[in-house]
């Protein structure tokens, strides 16, 4: 399913629903980050996606993880919180999602990398290197915080 993310558009549709998710932020004992390159944007993108029902936010962060990227991850905490009313995701079945999602911290414990039917390349990258990768406005907001290393305000 084609997405397109909208960020302070004024053209930007209307959401017509608002799903908790989260994304999480891997990082290899050799302090590379782990990124998927998306099939439904064509764009780098941080592992993540929508909570399920019975799940737990880590227990989120974690099953994405692996299904996106056959990497297995421990949660060791929280790069922040992210709910711009302003950043809207209009799939091509008619859903336009308000952005609600915790990007969380994971260190990588185990697996082997691969794509999935929603990534067509994954790869570790140095911190330095996710600077010249295509990503929406968003992931980079997540990858710059966690870079940072300061917890950003709710947004």
């Amino acid at each position: 399913m084609a997405r397109r993310d909208y960020e302070d558009d004024p053209n930007a549709p209307e959401p017509n629903s608002l799903v908790p998710a989260a994304s999480v932020v891997v990082v290899d004992k050799v302090g590379r980050v782990l990124l998927q390159r998306r099939t439904d944007n064509g764009m780098w993108a941080l592992p993540g996606g929508k909570m399920e029902l019975g799940e737990s936010l880590a227990g989120c962060g974690i099953r994405e993880t692996l299904e996106e990227t056959g990497i297995e991850i421990e949660i060791t905490g929280i790069v922040g919180t992210y709910t711009n009313p302003g950043h809207v995701l209009a799939y091509d079945d008619g859903e336009v999602r308000q952005e609600f999602s915790i990007c969380l911290l994971g260190r990588a414990v185990g697996g082997t990398l691969r794509t999935s039917d929603e990534s067509f390349e994954t790869a570790w990258f140095n911190p330095d290197e996710v600077d010249a990768l295509p990503m929406v406005a968003s992931i980079r907001k997540r990858l710059d915080d966690w870079r940072s290393g300061r917890i950003p305000v709710v947004r």
